[in-house]
């Protein structure tokens, strides 16, 4: 079982940045890929970035949506059990309840099995 636990939301103006955090309960943190998914009112769930697992490489693969490339960075710091999203040059589109996933394969392909509760980033124009 791993525990998720989300920090960094709020509310912020177009062109700001926040930066996400999600520390994960488990000691094997760095066997496990890692996602930050949203959900925007009425929309679907979708990936934002994934960064794989550290058991096979120091240098983990990651993943960012065309939607934000170039504006958000997934990383993670497997001594502090966290994963990171930062994200610059927010748009109002960008508006929704952030969610932290972890899988436990090395990959960040795949399904989610543990999520955290959320947490809400809301962008004004």
């Amino acid at each position: 079982q791993v525990q998720l636990v989300e920090s960094g939301g709020g509310s912020v103006q177009a062109g700001g940045s926040l930066r996400l955090s999600c520390t994960a309960s488990r000691r094997t943190f760095s066997s496990n890929a890692m996602g930050w998914f949203r959900q925007a009112p009425g929309k679907e769930r979708e990936l934002v970035a994934a960064i794989s697992s550290t058991d096979s490489s120091d240098d983990p693969s990651t993943y960012v949506a065309a939607s934000v490339k170039g504006r958000f960075t997934i990383s993670r710091d497997n001594a502090k059990a966290t994963v990171y999203l930062r994200m610059n040059r927010l748009k109002p589109e960008d508006t929704a309840v952030y969610y932290c996933a972890a899988r436990g394969g090395s990959s960040w392909r795949g399904i989610y099995e543990y999520w955290g509760q959320g947490t809400q980033v809301t962008v004004s124009a």
